[in-house]
């Protein structure tokens, strides 16, 4: 029920994030979106440097932080635990109108007190550059961003109409990254 509820928030981000960066484009652009489930068995649990080590079905081991988790007191070992990660980058092309920027928010829910621990922690960033360059033929772009930095990055195939895009134009990037977690019964 819990990861239900952290499933609808990080929807809910990803939509206003993907409208967000709909609303600024004035060109098509594209989104790409991986979800990568994981579940694990809680193996340790270190309250005093409040870590957690996992142990993953094929018998990989690894140690989480959890400075920040609500709850802790409540995670035994044997527990199961479920995640989700969640990544998307939206890219849009729009005409020169304003300086480069870039904007960051980031969402964080967290379980009630007394309950099962669980959370989630949504990351999103916004950068705003110039078309410096760009190279049709090996599909690539290079940007000034709004720190006056250059750099150029390889276009995925995925990008429609990239033979639409200019020197001089603007390019939106939208990168939106979220973790739920969840510790649930065994």
């Amino acid at each position: 029920m819990l990861m239900k509820t952290f499933r609808v928030a990080l929807l809910t981000v990803l939509v206003v994030a993907g409208l967000t960066a709909c609303a600024t484009s004035q060109k098509p652009g594209a989104m790409v979106v991986e979800v990568v489930e994981w579940s694990g068995t809680v193996t340790a649990v270190d309250y005093a440097k409040r870590t957690v080590t996992l142990r993953e079905p094929g018998g990989k081991t690894v140690t989480l932080n959890a400075k920040n988790a609500r709850n802790l007191d409540q995670v035994k070992v044997g527990d199961m635990v479920k995640a989700e990660y969640i990544e998307e980058l939206a890219i849009f092309v729009r005409k020169a109108d304003s300086p480069p920027s870039a904007t960051e928010t980031q969402v964080v829910e967290l379980a009630p007190k007394g309950q099962k621990p669980a959370g989630l922690v949504a990351d999103t960033v916004q950068i705003t550059a110039n078309v410096e360059a760009i190279d049709y033929q090996k599909r690539t772009i290079t940007l000034k961003g709004p720190a006056g930095n250059v750099r150029t990055f390889k276009v995925d195939e995925s990008v429609k109409h990239f033979d639409q895009i200019k020197k001089g134009d603007q390019v939106v990037l939208q990168y939106m990254e979220a973790f739920a977690l969840a510790v649930v019964k065994p």
